[in-house]
């Protein structure tokens, strides 16, 4: 492992990661005021914000379980939370690999504090082409969906042991 991040790079991940989640917070407050649940607004021929709640996880994952998902998804998102943290604080020079986590990290613990307020995800852009639709989403998956794709362009990018370094 690496050795630990001074303070205040990790403080500004986490204020980076802060941002996520009051952006996220903010958007998702504000389409649930602005909209009656179902209610759609075209943007574009295949864009429309439409307000919408999510009891699962990505693609409505377990929606329609008993409740108990709720719970099992926020105790995941803060275990998982708690590891990019940590990650972050032992890589945090590391920028690009800091940035997928903090995307992560915003999007997930935005994510979670709607679960733990309303038992349930606030989504509200969607997609969509004539009868296709794509699963409705919010700025906190967009964070988590971009710092997944980071995630593989960083490891992609990373020397392999007996790869020879490039020549200067």
């Amino acid at each position: 492992m690496g050795a630990p991040a001074p303070r205040s790079r990790l403080a500004a991940w986490l204020a980076i990661a802060a941002l996520i989640i009051v952006a996220d917070q903010v958007t998702k407050v504000a389409v649930d005021k602005l909209f009656a649940y179902g209610e759609r607004l075209p943007l574009l021929p295949v864009l429309d914000f439409t307000l919408l709640y999510n009891r699962g996880a990505a693609f409505s994952f377990l929606a329609g379980a008993d409740g108990w998902q709720r719970w099992f998804f926020t105790i995941l998102a803060l275990g998982v939370s708690g590891f990019i943290v940590w990650m972050l604080s032992r890589h945090g020079h590391q920028r690009l690999f800091s940035w997928a986590l903090t995307l992560i990290l915003g999007g997930a613990l935005g994510n979670v504090i709607d679960r733990f307020i309303h038992g349930h995800v606030i989504d509200f852009v969607l997609v969509h082409y004539g009868d296709w639709f794509f699963p409705a989403f919010n700025l906190a998956d967009s964070a988590i969906t971009v710092g997944a794709v980071l995630l593989i362009v960083d490891e992609i990018r990373k020397p392999r042991s007996g790869d020879t370094p490039p020549a200067t």
